[in-house]
């Protein structure tokens, strides 16, 4: 394809992340063209990990339909995990909501969300390499190298989600704070000579750190952390015979390999863009946020900052969208990228070598033993301590996360996913003096939020919430007055009236 493409939004980048933002912005019926520069997705193992905020968020919309729970019974669920190597971290979510935890290769998730951003109507030009993107007033402009030559593609946002050394965010002259390497790190798949030379599990030395993972269809998947030194070169390619040394160094024994795939050095680089929005151009993933990949957190961080963003930049394009409903994108996943980068190098800290870390280590396993399930760590780790910064008010429901609640409504039996996967903001109303004068309050933002009167079989502490689309309470009583937050979110209505624009579909609708 050559020439000259128009669009409402551009994505540059089709990972994982931002085949994402463009699935959510087609539910909402938002033009999308996704520029990416690789021919094919990559079978390179990359993340494997998505933790309970994420699931939550993704099966809210609609995504990962076997993961929704079939009944509202039972206790809550609970898998072992790990804080920097230390083992006996539990990671729990309550009764109602997926487990806490899936492994699943990138390459299977990415497919599953190209093809549910194509049946949302978006276009995937893969083989388009980026290499330059302006804005004005009026909107973007990007121009990709592809397999017939430039291409220029318009819109009125542009998306950038073209991973750590992104193309865009440099373009669009945004900075970042940094924290440079202080270690090495290795990985790839190799056939070692002998079959046991190495046992299957993460294995501390006096030099570091060995992670060692035997494939059933044969290979070894080994990852390495020397905290001696860093890369001296950093950007060439890694060899097998590179990887041999190390693994020989940090196990303090020679061990033979053969024949290498997927070879690569990381490091715990660390990087934080100053902002995740200038003008019409937003950042997300990678592109806004880099850190050392221990305890499987980056994509999930990364998909929360789609889901977060695809229905507020969908209702920005449509017209919908309150002065400030954007911006709230940058002062909600910004912090959360933050945290992350903090608690990773926390994580390396327990990992580093010396008698005072291992004294350190030993105390930090018996409080993770102690706390038993709903840690403070583990739900660091899986982001269910989120906690959104208020908008309206002191009500203690907004900006936390609403779980799972079995619900009567005139149209029978659900729970919250299945209202929230049908998309859109949600006000829910469970009954109270107030109910019927909060839904007067919301009858001229019909054209945008639904309203269900519903009855609970578990207890909501609250005689009403408005749902954003990824479970978040927007607002609840207790704060302002629901108008002004409705206005805030949505823009101004003419009281009395109502638009005629239909709700978003659910993903994979």
């Amino acid at each position: 394809m050559t020439g000259h493409v128009r669009t409402r939004v551009v994505v540059v980048g089709g990972g994982p992340v931002g085949l994402l933002v463009a699935a959510e912005l087609g539910a909402f019926g938002v033009d999308t063209v996704v520029l990416e520069a690789a021919a094919e997705v990559s079978m390179r193992p990359r993340a494997t990990t998505l933790h309970a905020r994420a699931l939550q968020c993704l099966v809210r919309r609609g995504y990962l339909p076997e993961l929704r729970p079939r009944a509202m019974g039972g206790a809550e669920s609970t898998a072992p995990f790990h804080f920097g190597g230390v083992e006996g971290l539990p990671l729990s979510v309550p009764a109602g909501e997926p487990g806490p935890l899936l492994k699943r290769a990138q390459a299977d998730l990415e497919r599953m969300l190209e093809e549910r951003a194509v049946a949302a109507g978006a276009r995937i030009l893969r083989r388009h390499r980026v290499t330059e993107v302006t804005q004005d007033a009026d909107g973007v402009r990007a121009v990709a190298e592809g397999p017939e030559g430039m291409l220029t593609v318009t819109g009125e946002f542009l998306v950038g989600a073209d991973g750590a050394r992104s193309t865009v965010r440099d373009l669009a002259g945004i900075g970042s704070q940094e924290w440079p390497a202080t270690v090495s790190a290795m990985a790839g798949l190799v056939e070692l000579a002998e079959d046991k030379a190495l046992e299957a599990g993460w294995h501390r030395t006096a030099r570091g750190w060995l992670v060692v993972k035997h494939e059933p269809g044969g290979g070894t998947h080994l990852r390495t952390l020397n905290c001696s030194r860093t890369h001296a070169r950093r950007d060439e390619p890694l060899t097998l015979q590179e990887l041999r040394e190390e693994v020989s160094w940090l196990a303090g024994r020679h061990v033979d390999m053969e024949r290498g795939r997927w070879l690569t050095r990381f490091s715990d680089f660390s990087r934080l863009a100053d902002r995740y929005r200038a003008g019409r151009v937003l950042l997300v993933g990678d592109a806004a946020h880099v850190h050392f990949p221990i305890g499987g957190q980056g994509l999930s961080t990364g998909l929360q900052d789609a889901i977060d963003l695809g229905w507020k930049l969908a209702l920005t394009v449509q017209g919908q969208a309150g002065d400030g409903l954007l911006d709230s994108y940058d002062l909600e996943r910004r912090p959360a990228a933050r945290r992350v980068i903090d608690n990773t190098q926390a994580q390396l800290a327990l990992m580093r070598p010396g008698v005072e870390v291992d004294a350190l280590r030993s105390v930090f396993a018996e409080m993770l033993a102690s706390e038993g399930p709903g840690s403070r760590v583990g739900d660091l780790v899986s982001a269910q301590d989120t906690v959104l910064p208020p908008r309206f008010g002191p009500s203690p429901w907004e900006g936390r996360f609403l779980p799972n609640v079995a619900l009567r409504t005139p149209q029978g039996e659900t729970d919250l996913i299945g209202l929230l996967g049908e998309g859109g903001p949600l006000l829910v109303l469970f009954g109270g003096p107030d109910t019927l004068r909060i839904e007067e309050q919301a009858g001229p933002w019909a054209d945008v939020v639904r309203v269900v009167r519903a009855e609970t079989v578990a207890s909501v502490p609250c005689e009403a919430v408005l749902l954003r689309p990824d479970g978040y309470v927007g607002w609840a009583p207790g704060g302002a007055d629901l108008e002004a937050a409705l206005e805030a979110c949505f823009g101004q209505r003419p009281k009395g009236g109502a638009g005629d624009a239909g709700q978003p579909r659910a993903a994979g609708s």
